[in-house]
């Protein structure tokens, strides 16, 4: 029986849940959303939301001058979330044509220590940015001012392939883009042909109706 168990197995072993669940919640702070099953998108988020707060709680902590309190969430961060090198989008593709020797000075200093904020550091072009960074300096400042509900869950009309299961997208909230002012969209060469063939009709229309008072007022 499963009194009072919140989190769902997944047919998987504890050890495969947490770590299924860290990759998930790396890749959504990467990429601001992500595309999974709805099941394993409700698990994430209430995941996802403790981290989040847990960030927010370091700002505020250090803001305060509180440097013990915001160490205390930082390692409590790291300890669910771990940590992981996020490559900039820019020089993905130059990261995958270097050798293995360019890409661990690109990772990490002489001294071994990881690179966390994504600045180059001398000669280097680039280098990674911590997932615990980006999470504490870019996302946490987004929902200083909000209470809860960083996260939403849209469910997809797709479902995957062998097993039929319904996909949902998880996103961040916030950060949005306004629709703007909106514009009639542009017309189609039918449409175009259409309108041209009406308007030519009308026309015809006016002009032998023009014709015939003409003719009845000099009769």
């Amino acid at each position: 029986m499963r009194h009072r168990v919140r989190h769902r197995r997944f047919n998987r072993t504890s050890e495969h849940r947490k770590s299924l669940r860290r990759n998930m919640a790396q890749n959504l702070f990467e990429h601001g959303g992500i595309r999974t099953t709805v099941p394993k998108a409700k698990d994430l988020r209430t995941f996802v939301e403790k981290l989040i707060t847990l960030a927010v709680k370091a700002r505020r902590c250090n803001s305060a001058g509180d440097s013990a309190g915001s160490l205390r969430a930082r390692r409590r961060i790291h300890t669910l979330l771990s940590d992981r090198a996020i490559i900039p989008a820019a020089h993905r593709e130059d990261y995958n044509d270097m050798s293995d020797a360019a890409r661990a000075k690109s990772l990490r200093t002489a001294s071994g220590r990881r690179y966390r904020t994504g600045e180059p550091k001398g000669r280097l072009a680039f280098t990674a940015e911590s997932v615990t960074h980006r999470l504490i300096e870019n996302i946490a400042p987004r929902y200083m001012d909000r209470p809860g509900g960083y996260t939403r869950v849209v469910k997809l009309p797709d479902h995957r392939v062998g097993d039929s299961s319904q996909l949902a997208l998880i996103q961040l909230v916030g950060g949005e883009e306004e629709p703007g002012a909106i514009t009639r969209p542009q017309k189609t060469a039918r449409r175009r042909r259409t309108d041209a063939r009406y308007a030519l009709a009308v026309g015809a229309v006016k002009k032998r109706g023009k014709s015939k008072e003409t003719a009845e007022a000099a009769g």
